[in-house]
């Protein structure tokens, strides 16, 4: 078989030095770029067969100016940074990797919420700045902790991170509510179907877990916000854009909203002024819920197993098969 001419425009955030790219470099001429800003994607990927991009956008223009363009492999598993019907139209299949972190971002779900009930940041750094040694007492706090046993954990968006969300929060003995695109199918018994507002009356603890499409960007915004206890948490380990940050900020500062845990936001990395960096028990961690060894290496593995079997005309995980509902348009490539 001849060689195929690969470039990966963005393979740091995968592999930062503690992973392989042997598996990748095995089946082809391969070329693996760190980041690529934007205005050197068409000239880097020009002659590229199969094109990797983890975050790099892949517009119609960058599309149509690739000739040699067969196969683009999203390193991750949200494709929106892809122009799939451009693709589709050329004969370009586009695929993901669906499966490789869904353990990882229930986790970090968790760690937000954990944070959030306990505040364990706040009482490191308490611990750090001398006050527990201060204390009169043996056991030290200055804010209410809560328990999350008997808490309603409502799910918008009940796929494989979503359900894994819900068996782990069925396991610390939360109630969960879930909406989802349309009739959800092999519902446990122990999660309710509700309606999208249902879930943000009813939950304490709010998760989200849908991909960004035109349909949900800014799902989160004041009205939705407005129907949440003042006691809730809302979490965010999906897609930042879901979320209109200012409405979130507002509430956050105002107290009618307990707190938020967010891993994304609607720009990354997010500008300075970005209102949810300085609002009142807002805890952002930076887009690291996939980030894990495990999901990392998972990832790397499914991404060449993706490129062996386009190769051996058996494509797996495509995901531009049919016209898609266009996706709110990339965010530009950094550098």
């Amino acid at each position: 078989m001849n060689k195929t001419r690969i470039v990966v425009l963005d393979g740091y955030t995968l592999n930062p030095g503690d992973l392989s790219w042997e598996g990748l470099i095995a089946l082809g001429e391969c070329t693996i770029y760190d980041r690529t800003p934007s205005d050197e994607i068409i000239p880097r990927g020009r002659e590229a067969e199969v094109l990797l991009t983890n975050k790099t956008p892949l517009t119609r223009e960058t599309i149509e100016a690739l000739p040699c363009l067969r196969y683009i492999g999203v390193l991750a598993t949200g494709n929106n940074i892809v122009d799939g019907n451009a693709a589709r139209e050329r004969g370009i299949l586009v695929t993901n990797v669906p499966t490789y972190s869904t353990m990882s971002v229930a986790q970090i779900v968790f760690a937000h919420l954990f944070n959030l009930t306990h505040r364990i940041g706040h009482h490191t750094a308490a611990v750090r700045h001398g006050r527990w040694s201060a204390s009169e007492d043996f056991s030290f706090q200055d804010s209410l902790l809560t328990e999350v046993d008997g808490l309603t954990m409502g799910i918008v968006g009940l796929g494989r991170i979503g359900r894994a969300t819900a068996s782990a929060a069925l396991a610390f003995g939360m109630k969960v509510i879930a909406c989802g695109n349309g009739q959800i199918r092999d519902l446990p018994e122990a999660i309710r179907n509700v309606s999208m507002d249902e879930v943000f009356a009813e939950s304490d603890v709010v998760s989200l877990h849908c991909p960004l499409t035109i349909a949900t960007k800014g799902l989160v915004n004041r009205e939705r916000l407005a129907l949440m206890k003042p006691t809730a948490y809302l979490i965010n380990a999906s897609r930042g854009p879901l979320v209109d940050d200012q409405a979130l900020a507002e509430a956050l500062n105002r107290g009618t909203l307990a707190g938020a845990g967010l891993d994304v936001l609607s720009i990354e990395p997010p500008p300075p002024d970005n209102p949810l960096l300085t609002a009142k028990n807002c805890f952002i961690t930076p887009h690291i819920a996939w980030a894990t060894t495990a999901a990392r290496r998972r990832l790397m593995q499914e991404a060449v197993e993706n490129v062996k079997a386009f190769r051996n005309g058996r494509p797996r995980n495509v995901v531009n098969g049919r016209q898609e509902e266009p996706s709110s348009p990339p965010p530009p490539a950094t550098a």
